[in-house]
């Protein structure tokens, strides 16, 4: 802002100048009295000081009248309300797909998600490295480590890959014969997009583009003593290398830290396991002495990483009938996962944080 021009008391712009004020006389130049200093530097001050007000006040963004209005449906629970209406309506007017397998997508992203985000965020604190190689589109198959007693690493890793996929891709799993046994466990899990562990299944999914998920450590992996925790047990057969094969989808090695230590599993009463038809009956430090509180998992800092991926596209055909590369590559994948278990122990601070 230009500055201020000072007008010295007692005499006017020259514009206004254009004959005596009426009443008085006209006074010569000479006649003039001067003007005191004091009040020069008076006007000088305080015409210095609506200058940087004026400056002081341009520099404040204006205020509205009225506050902006929230958009309808802004808020994060009016979201919430939105999509749980529109659910309950698809449930109730049958819009929704199930495929031949039963996988229900749509229960599966609003309902089982919902449930199981509170434990994979707040109560293990799942970190997700390289997610970025599980492909954006066409089949993958993904090949992890198994553990923890109760199979909560296989809906935890379902979770890591639902979530932070930049593609938004959808991970199946492939489960026991023991876990479509079950009631209501049956139902559930084939809502949640799993089926049976045959080679026929895996690779129908395959071919038709999806990401598959095996834990080939199975029983022996889940159930192994604390002791030997983080030591990879016997991977099969190598079945799952020529289901790969077969699709020509990449197999991506994955590895899962902080699982083993959910429920320390220090002795295995087979007796009773046997009476139950269950492949192990655990014995943690808090089962069953303290009963079904003892069924609470501890709440360790989990890590799942997945690796870089395997090809398979440039394998023949007949290359999944090659008993001796169906080996290279079950045990390529095999110490792909057990040095990227050793590396993550090395790099966490401790098992709980």
């Amino acid at each position: 802002m230009a500055d201020a021009k000072v007008i010295p008391f007692g005499e006017e712009p020259r514009s206004r100048r254009k004959g005596p004020r009426p009443g008085r006389a006209k006074r010569s130049q000479g006649s003039l009295k001067p003007v005191p200093q004091q009040r020069d530097e008076e006007l000088e001050r305080g015409a210095e000081e609506a200058a940087e007000a004026t400056t002081a006040a341009s520099a404040v963004p204006p205020v509205p009248p009225h506050p902006p209005r929230r958009a309808p449906g802004g808020g994060d629970w009016e979201r919430r309300l939105a999509h749980g209406l529109s659910f309950l309506r698809r449930r109730i007017t049958g819009d929704y797909e199930v495929d031949d397998f039963g996988y229900d997508e749509d229960l599966t992203d609003q309902v089982l998600m919902s449930l199981l985000r509170p434990m994979y965020e707040k109560y293990f604190r799942v970190e997700v490295k390289g997610i970025e190689n599980i492909p954006d589109s066409g089949g993958a198959l993904v090949v992890a480590n198994h553990s923890g007693v109760l199979p909560l690493d296989g809906l935890m890793l379902q979770v890591a890959v639902h979530d932070n996929h930049p593609a938004e891709r959808h991970l199946r799993l492939l489960a026991a014969d023991l876990v479509f046994m079950l009631p209501v466990v049956n139902e559930l899990a084939r809502k949640a997009g799993h089926t049976l562990a045959c080679a026929e299944d895996a690779q129908l999914l395959l071919e038709r583009g999806e990401v598959v998920g095996v834990m080939p450590e199975g029983f022996k992996g889940i159930g192994k003593p604390f002791s030997e925790r983080y030591k990879l047990q016997r991977f099969g057969r190598g079945g799952f290398v020529s289901t790969a094969l077969r699709a020509g989808a990449p197999i991506v090695p994955c590895s899962i830290v902080g699982a083993e230590e959910i429920y320390p599993m220090v002795g295995n009463a087979k007796t009773l396991a046997r009476l139950l038809g269950v492949p192990y009956f655990p014995i943690t430090p808090t089962f069953p002495l303290l009963g079904p509180l003892g069924a609470v998992p501890l709440p360790t800092k989990w890590t799942i990483q997945f690796g870089e991926p395997i090809p398979t596209d440039g394998h023949p055909p007949e290359a999944a009938d090659d008993p001796m590369l169906m080996f290279n590559l079950t045990d390529q994948v095999r110490e792909t996962i057990q040095h990227t278990l050793y590396k993550l122990l090395v790099q966490r601070r401790s098992v709980f944080f």
